[in-house]
């Protein structure tokens, strides 16, 4: 979705400069000449950033800034205060205000472009952060009804979790990438709660249709997560973990980087966990054996760059002490 700026400044050249630098990278702007007309653009459209000047007629940027933060829907959008230099002696007035930050004039296009993605990212985490809490318990009960319904798969959604986590933390991924990756490892088998138990616990080889129906769970889990919001974001993960790199995976047969990395990262783990735990039709595989395998997959089964970051997190963690 579009990011809906709102961009207060009383000098109109630098307001319709600064208007065509945001409007050239896609985000939507709603330009005011001073902080009356701010504020009432702010109670007309709830921007998703506000980005001021602090000196201009009618009402200034410090009472609008007030004025919007003492609104119900004003108290967390991000504000960002566009200062000469010589009124750096009222950023603690802003600060007591709810300011987030100051960009000073004069600035070059990119300082006002980052200083808008950084204030835009913070917050996208900060809601995400929000309700992580208040969706995380309804998702650990869903990954409990499916571990319950497989007695050989008791505690792998956890160690699937755990083991993407520090491969992910390893590649740096965002804290919001971060905050995702924790629904979608331990949703990522959902769609096994329309599998039925017979066939998630047969001691025997699967026959041809047993295994079709085990193969459709992505799918139905990928199904069930586009009708809950807030849970959307995790569908990559449900979705393609059992994708191959050479396309011969299921359920889309995509291949290479047309995969998402979540699910590129997640058929790593999912797998070598699956291969060092005991299953229904042999016993678990050592450590070493199975890191074997995921290297020889490499490039078949698996992107190429996680194995090789996958080896590298064991490396770390099987190293010698000394």
């Amino acid at each position: 979705m579009t990011a809906h700026l709102l961009l207060v400044e009383d000098n109109v050249s630098l307001l319709d400069v600064m208007r065509e630098i945001l409007l050239s990278e896609g985000y939507r702007v709603t330009p005011a000449s001073n902080g009356l007309e701010g504020l009432k653009a702010f109670e007309r459209e709830k921007p998703d950033l506000i980005l001021s000047d602090v000196m201009m007629p009618h009402m200034d940027g410090f009472a609008m800034l007030e004025a919007i933060r003492a609104h119900p829907e004003g108290a967390t959008i991000p504000f960002l205060f566009l200062s000469a230099r010589s009124e750096r002696a009222a950023t603690a007035q802003a600060r007591s205000l709810g300011a987030d930050d100051y960009l000073f004039k004069p600035f070059e296009p990119n300082d006002l472009l980052d200083a808008v993605r950084i204030k835009l990212e913070r917050r996208r985490i900060v809601e995400l952060f929000d309700t992580r809490s208040a969706h995380l318990q309804t998702v650990i009960m869903l990954a409990n009804v499916v571990e319950a319904r497989d007695r050989y798969t008791r505690g792998h959604i956890d160690r699937v979790q755990a083991y993407a986590r520090d491969l992910a933390n390893l590649l740096s991924w965002s804290a919001e990438a971060m905050a995702i990756l924790e629904f979608g490892a331990l949703l990522h088998d959902i769609g096994k709660i329309y599998v039925p138990r017979r066939v998630l616990n047969k001691r025997k080889k699967l026959i041809y249709a047993e295994w079709s129906l085990l193969r459709q769970h992505p799918a139905i889990g990928a199904q069930m997560l586009e009708g809950i919001d807030h849970l959307k974001a995790a569908l990559p993960y449900v979705l393609y973990h059992h994708e191959r790199w050479d396309g011969r995976g299921y359920p889309t047969r995509l291949g290479g980087t047309d995969i998402p990395q979540e699910g590129r990262l997640l058929a790593v783990v999912d797998t070598y966990d699956a291969m060092t735990s005991n299953r229904p039709y042999r016993r678990a595989l050592s450590h070493e054996i199975a890191i074997a395998e995921a290297h020889k997959r490499a490039g078949t089964q698996f992107d190429p760059q996680m194995v090789e970051a996958f080896l590298e997190l064991h490396r770390r963690l099987h190293k010698s002490p000394g």
